[in-house]
């Protein structure tokens, strides 16, 4: 192991290929560039579109891979979307064109449509699980082949906190919960090729967090306090570096590379200066009986076994947004 003073110069991904997608912006962005700087030949895609995933440009990847490449790294743009099985398929080929190989994949893709539920669109509705979730199944699924046959692969998904439940984006809160669900599955069937596959709670100040409107933040701080749980750390009394989106990029880099070998199906926080670990569902409470239950009985059990300190974490008066 490289000493502190060597690890600028120390390369622990040289001759790696990463794919980076939503690279042209934010955390995306930074994780590219860690890779890069830490050895790895980079493919940075980007569709170049809107927080709501409107629009394109070729602007953000070109501009991300400028920049890796006055460091002295190597690196390629790819402009096509995640969210389609076929642009997916070009994206892993552009790696495989350019470098002859992919051993990295992480993605931090995604778009934000937030809305509450009764008034949400089927299309705002698609739209986000396309690009997290589906984008996850597209990218997975086509690089998957390449890491098999050379036995090694490191894939790195990224979720968000948001998954456990966050007002205003029930579209975003189902991808993101998928996407653990997702890795863990996906981990458990690639291990014996050598394959690690992890997910993240990213955090850190982007465009897309910027979007989020301070009455759902204040509506997220109700909830809490009335399910009795404490309150998320003020960010406003810490320093505004501990909300850099690069605090994520190094833990990312770690999972993707060689010494992550074992460290599998995980979930790992990654926000600001803290890195995190995050256990598997596990059961709290439980009742039993010898037979089934009676509706009787569960009227009688629940309120005073299960049901007992449960609160009901919306707050009292409902939103009118």
């Amino acid at each position: 192991m490289p000493s502190s003073a060597a690890s600028d110069v120390y390369k622990r991904q040289k001759d790696k290929v990463a794919i980076v997608t939503g690279a042209g912006r934010g955390i995306g962005r930074e994780v590219a560039i860690w890779l890069a700087k830490d050895g790895a030949k980079v493919v940075v895609n980007d569709l170049g579109g809107a927080v709501d995933g409107s629009g394109d440009s070729a602007a953000p990847a070109d501009e991300v891979v400028s920049e890796i490449k006055a460091l002295g790294g190597d690196a390629v743009a790819s402009y096509d979307s995640v969210a389609e099985y076929d642009q997916a398929s070009k994206i892993v080929n552009t790696a495989i064109e350019n470098f002859g190989k992919v051993d990295i994949l992480c993605h931090p893709a995604g778009i934000l449509r937030d809305r509450m539920v009764f008034n949400m669109t089927e299309a705002e509705w698609d739209a986000v699980l396309q690009v997290h979730l589906y984008g996850a199944f597209n990218m997975v699924r086509n690089v998957v082949p390449h890491m098999i046959n050379q036995k090694y692969g490191r894939i790195v998904l990224f979720s968000s906190g948001s998954g456990l439940g966050a007002s205003g984006q029930a579209n975003y809160a189902a991808a993101k919960e998928g996407m653990v669900g997702f890795a863990r599955a996906v981990s458990k069937e690639l291990e014996p090729y050598n394959i690690m596959v992890n997910a993240v709670y990213p955090g850190g100040s982007t465009r897309m967090t910027d979007t989020v409107p301070q009455s759902t933040t204040e509506l997220r701080v109700q909830q809490r306090a009335t399910a009795g749980l404490a309150p998320q750390v003020d960010r406003s009394v810490l320093p505004p570096e501990s909300g850099d989106p690069a605090n994520n990029a190094p833990k990312v880099v770690f999972l993707s590379s060689e010494a992550a070998d074992g460290i599998t199906g995980q979930v790992i926080g990654t926000s600001g200066w803290a890195l995190s670990l995050y256990s598997p569902r596990r059961v709290i409470k439980s009742i039993h009986k010898e037979g089934r239950w009676t509706l009787d009985e569960l009227e009688q059990q629940i309120p005073s076994s299960l049901g007992n300190g449960l609160v009901n974490p919306a707050p009292e008066e409902a939103p009118r947004s």
